[in-house]
């Protein structure tokens, strides 16, 4: 039997739809499923659904919830963590403070100013999660979705025995909305993919065998709907030849190029980017309301005659269960250390590449040099994480204002006091969250 740990269970769709997927793997069908979370109401939920998808499927399986995280970690094999430090409260003024200076940012979870110091809040709970695990489970592995991700699987690989990797959905959901432009589905598509989290790139991409990158650029550059579908990511496609793959909101921040002028945020970022750019209080208000209105949606869930469909589908995190616990091995894009697995990117950063899974753990695999008009963005991203990690383990403001110098788009606006008085203003605000900090003034 496998135990899995869900730590931050509280969501309302990731949990039962992965715990859904995972069922569907014969050595998995008797797994004990272990949430936690620190909301009670929403672990209740969260513990009500599993039951229901083990009814619905005949599962052998069992769920258990607790308020405790020792509870859920011990004997765990597998520990999935998706937190949130700090609520949205206190990331509405990661947005808002550099905003304020003229750092236009709207996503804010990954990296620049607003992902900086999401990574310092939330390195500290992420290390008492890897603490407990050395404890209670240290045979465990932990695959984390949390955001940012680079920065916090960076840190925690370097300061834990614990096998870890990071996932996100870009990659695959990237390759599909590629596939569906040209017409290809995705059991027809291969590529190799690499670089650093939200900021990776299809160095191939075919289709049943053949390059598919000329009719990706065609598709771009005569159907005006796709064109406007993603037009940072289409643009950044058409000049450096190669698809990156988070979501054109998030890229507009991590460069120089959309987000520095109103009229580039207007051309660019207003229309394809998913986000409504410069209007964070739209987010902050529509978090609010899930708060309320997801107590409807449980009730309309269970209310049901089948609320889900327990077909399997494509969720990473089950068939990486399915290949550790013996099962037949997968291969997915995974965050690990450089061990120089993509060559000009800094070794032992953390860098998403091809990663096989199997019984014996993570084998990644070595993928060499991205192209140089890629790498020197990915480069100077890379780099300033690295810092940020390395400020964060040292406590040292100073150095955390001279990886943020560095941000592109910071850079691209703001001079280098105006930069020092945004990052001070930070501290100031985050200092209850940042105890590895002496001091919490540039």
């Amino acid at each position: 039997m496998t135990k899995i740990a869900f730590i931050g269970a509280g969501s309302i769709g990731f949990t039962r739809e992965l715990v859904r997927d995972i069922f569907t793997f014969p050595l998995l069908a008797d797994a004990e499923i272990a949430l936690m979370d620190i909301d009670p109401e929403r672990l209740d939920f969260a513990k009500r659904s599993v039951e229901k998808i083990i009814a619905l499927g005949q599962y052998p399986a069992s769920v258990t919830a607790t308020l405790e995280r020792a509870e859920a970690l011990r004997g765990a094999d597998v520990v999935l963590t998706t937190i949130l430090a700090g609520g949205t409260e206190v990331w509405w003024h990661d947005i808002e403070i550099p905003k304020k200076y003229g750092v236009d940012t709207n996503v804010g979870d990954t990296r620049g100013p607003s992902g900086i110091f999401r990574f310092l809040r939330t390195i500290n709970p992420m290390m008492d999660i890897v603490r407990d695990m050395e404890k209670y489970c240290p045979n465990a592995v932990l695959l984390n979705y949390t955001n940012p991700m680079a920065m916090l699987c960076g840190a925690i690989q370097r300061q834990t025995f614990i096998p870890t990797t990071g996932l996100c959905h870009s990659v695959q959901g990237t390759a599909q909305m590629l596939g569906w432009w040209i017409g290809a589905a995705y059991d027809e598509i291969d590529f190799v993919c690499a670089g650093i989290n939200h900021q990776a790139w299809y160095l191939d991409f075919k289709v049943n065998g053949v390059d598919a990158y000329p009719q990706i650029y065609q598709a771009i550059t005569e159907s005006e709907e796709v064109y406007n579908m993603e037009i940072v990511r289409n643009e950044m496609f058409l000049a450096l030849g190669k698809y990156v793959t988070e979501s054109s909101g998030h890229n507009s921040e991590y460069n120089w190029w959309f987000r520095k002028r109103p009229d580039l945020i207007e051309k660019y970022c207003i229309h394809g980017t998913g986000w409504n750019p410069g209007e964070y209080a739209y987010i902050l208000k529509e978090y609010q309301e899930r708060e309320t209105s997801w107590k409807d949606e449980v009730k309309k869930w269970f209310a049901a005659e089948t609320p889900i469909d327990i077909e399997r589908g494509r969720e990473y995190a089950a068939y990486i269960i399915n290949a550790l616990r013996g099962g037949d091995s997968f291969t997915f894009n995974g965050n690990v250390p450089n061990t120089h697995l993509v060559t000009n990117l800094p070794l032992g950063a953390c860098v998403e590449v091809p990663v096989l899974a199997d019984k014996a753990g993570f084998h990644p695999i070595h993928v060499g040099a991205l192209p140089a008009e890629c790498a020197i963005l990915t480069n100077v991203s890379s780099q300033i994480e690295e810092m940020a990690i390395a400020a964060s383990q040292l406590g040292d403001p100073t150095m955390i204002y001279r990886a943020i110098c560095h941000d592109p788009l910071t850079a691209a606006v703001l001079s280098l006091k105006e930069i020092k008085d945004m990052v001070n203003e930070m501290f100031a605000q985050n200092q209850v969250y940042l105890p590895q900090f002496k001091k919490f003034k540039v």
